[in-house]
């Protein structure tokens, strides 16, 4: 065939592609080929647009041996790195065919459950170890010391709750991912939701000498009610933690003008120690945390901030964290009413 026939016969392929003859000389490149590997390698060793030895090895295999091969390659131009699937085909006469396929977000989300895994593992062995050992104690030394058996009694209580409450954020965090594409419609009343929540946390304030404030106008907003109380109650709850005693949490509704459209932004601003601007990235990661003894200390299990993310995504709001260190912190949820 011809080079205008062959580059023909690849314009119909919608993924980059090229053909090269025998490993030693590309023959054809399709655009989208062109735009991943650059111009001017038609004519050129396919080492000058595939700098991968691993790939290169194949293309030489498949040329020498035929069949199929998979390989893989790691891409970077302008900042950016893709991770490339290339499947090599021979085609006869000495020709492999090579299809590059863009495996990046496979890649990202492979990484992404490994890590989930690994986090969720490392959560859950420390009170399981924990268990283990003071059932084994109690088993055997303890077992006729009514005074160790009882304190041992309420350390395995603690981490057991702290098990459950993993297993519970986990679950939610789970169900909250797979509804974050279809925004919910229940008109909810965000004043009264807010006035519920602070009410059931009363008792939190009280113990640390808080005070929680609400100002703002009532307002109705299209959202699933339990999300948003979740949601707030976290927020809520944690400037009470962390925040410092005999503080005001102050929590405000203010309407907001956005490209979107009208909103509604809520406000729950703390008196506390604040927290270093390196840390703001990632407040909403899986697992991470500022302060990992502090929060386990307090019952945290890492999720709860991504939890709020995806389900004010859901809403189709967004999540904004200000903080200065020693003077408190501002977490903003803005939300369309429409």
């Amino acid at each position: 065939m011809t080079e205008p026939e062959l580059q023909r016969l690849l314009s119909g392929l919608p993924l980059p592609a090229m053909l090269v003859r025998h490993d030693d000389q590309v023959l054809a490149v399709n655009a989208p080929g062109h735009a991943l590997l650059g111009d001017g390698i038609t004519g050129r060793h396919p080492a000058m647009a595939v700098r991968a030895p691993a790939v290169l090895e194949a293309m030489a295999a498949v040329a020498r041996d035929g069949g199929v091969q998979e390989s893989r390659m790691v891409l970077r131009r302008d900042g950016q790195e893709a991770v490339l699937q290339v499947t090599l085909s021979d085609q006869g006469e000495g020709l492999v065919l090579a299809v590059f396929r863009d495996a990046t977000e496979e890649e990202r989300a492979g990484e992404m459950r490994r890590d989930f895994v690994a986090n969720v593992s490392h959560e859950l062995r420390t009170p399981l170890t924990a268990l283990m050992g003071f059932i084994e104690t109690l088993k055997n030394a303890a077992k006729d010391d009514p005074a160790a058996r009882q304190r041992f009694l309420g350390i395995m209580e603690a981490e057991a709750g702290r098990m459950n409450r993993l297993v519970r954020d986990l679950l939610q965090l789970s169900r909250v991912e797979a509804e974050e594409r279809v925004r919910p419609k229940e008109a909810v009343d965000l004043r009264g939701l807010l006035e519920g929540v602070i009410s059931a946390l009363k008792g939190v304030a009280e113990r640390k000498g808080d005070r929680v404030e609400l100002v703002g106008e009532a307002v109705t907003v299209p959202g699933d009610h339990d999300q948003l109380v979740q949601v707030f109650t976290n927020l809520i709850e944690n400037a009470l933690k962390y925040g410092g005693a005999g503080q005001v949490v102050r929590v405000s509704l203010a309407p907001e003008e956005t490209v979107r459209g009208p909103a509604v932004r809520v406000e729950v601003v703390d008196e506390g120690e604040g927290i270093d601007p390196v840390h703001l990235p990632r407040l909403t990661e899986r697992f991470y945390r500022v302060d990992s003894h502090r929060s386990r200390e307090m019952g945290g299990t890492g999720l709860g901030l991504a939890i709020v993310k995806h389900i004010v995504s859901r809403h189709r709001g967004w999540l904004r964290v200000e903080s200065v260190v020693d003077e408190g912190s501002r977490f903003s949820v803005v939300l369309p009413v429409g």
